[in-house]
This record gives structure tokens, C-alpha cells and sequence, in this order.
């Protein structure tokens, strides 16, 4: 039985989900949360095998919670990011993070139930859409796109730093 967490704000969205994952052989859903500081929290009591997270949050963003939850030694829950916003920054931020997946919203509920799959049995998924910009990222030798946050920190570094 693969036990999956959702963290996303939108209620609608998170009643979605549960719908296309209930009716799944397998699959469960143990725990639903509305901000990334609520998932922290639950993810003790719930032990997810997977967990759908959402960037854009109150409280607490998802590429935070993502670090919180994948650095738990004592877990072995794997986050895939589930976002409406496909930029490169949330990308290459939640991978960072150490997130497994990477899907945009708007895919199909078979393409989401197969990333829980692929993820759970511990491989990797990325959205299509956003497979061939890694690849170009990663063989081009250039550096990947920096969010504002992190420009701003390397702004404010001297040459030697």
C-alpha cells in the first residue's frame, strides 16, 4: 500500500486529488495538509511513502517543507513538487530541496498516479515539459536559473567569497 500526504492551499485541489487517488488499488491517502508548516508537523503521525507538495503556500512554501521533510533521517517519504507555475526556479529549487518529482498541475490524473508509483519504488519523475530544460541545463555547462532569493545573497558576496 503506497501512503500518500497532500499539502496543498486549495481545498478543491486537495478534494481532487483524494478522488483520483482513492480510487486507486493500492494507494491511500493519509494525511492533508494547507501549508508547508502543517505538513512538517503531520508527517510524524501520517509516515507517507509520498507526499504531493504544492510551492506556493501560506505560512510555509513547499520548497522549504520539501528540505524539512526529505533531510528527516528517521522518514523514508519522498516529496513530489505538484505546482501550477512552470519556472525554472521552482524547478531546479525543489530538486535542490530534495524532491523526486516535479509535475505541473494541469497533468493528466494518470500521469499523477504514475508519478506516486515511480516515486514510492524510489525512481525519480520530472513533468515532460520540463525534462528537456534539465537536460539542456546540465549539458550545457551553464549555471541553472537562480530565484531572486538566491541573487539577491550572491549580490551582496565579495569576488573571493
Amino acid at each position: 500500500m503506497i501512503r500518500v500526504m497532500m499539502v496543498d492551499d486549495q481545498p478543491m485541489m486537495r478534494a481532487g486529488l483524494r478522488m483520483v487517488l482513492e480510487a486507486v488499488d493500492g494507494v491511500v491517502v493519509v494525511a492533508e495538509a494547507s501549508h508547508g508548516e502543517d505538513a512538517v508537523r503531520l508527517v510524524d503521525g501520517a509516515r507517507p511513502d509520498v507526499v504531493l507538495m504544492d510551492v506556493q503556500m501560506p505560512v510555509m512554501d513547499g520548497i522549504t517543507a520539501t528540505k524539512l521533510i526529505v533531510a528527516r533521517a528517521d522518514l523514508d517519504a519522498r516529496v513530489i513538487v505538484l505546482t501550477t507555475f512552470d519556472r525554472d526556479d521552482y524547478l531546479f529549487e525543489a530538486l535542490a530541496a530534495g524532491a523526486s518529482g516535479f509535475l505541473l498541475k494541469n497533468a493528466p490524473p494518470e500521469e499523477i498516479v504514475e508519478a506516486v508509483r515511480v516515486v514510492a519504488a524510489g525512481d525519480a519523475l520530472l513533468a515532460p515539459a520540463v525534462t528537456r530544460r534539465v537536460i539542456a541545463a546540465a549539458s550545457s555547462g551553464r549555471p541553472r536559473p537562480v530565484s531572486d532569493a538566491q541573487a539577491e545573497v550572491a549580490n551582496g558576496l565579495t569576488d573571493r567569497e
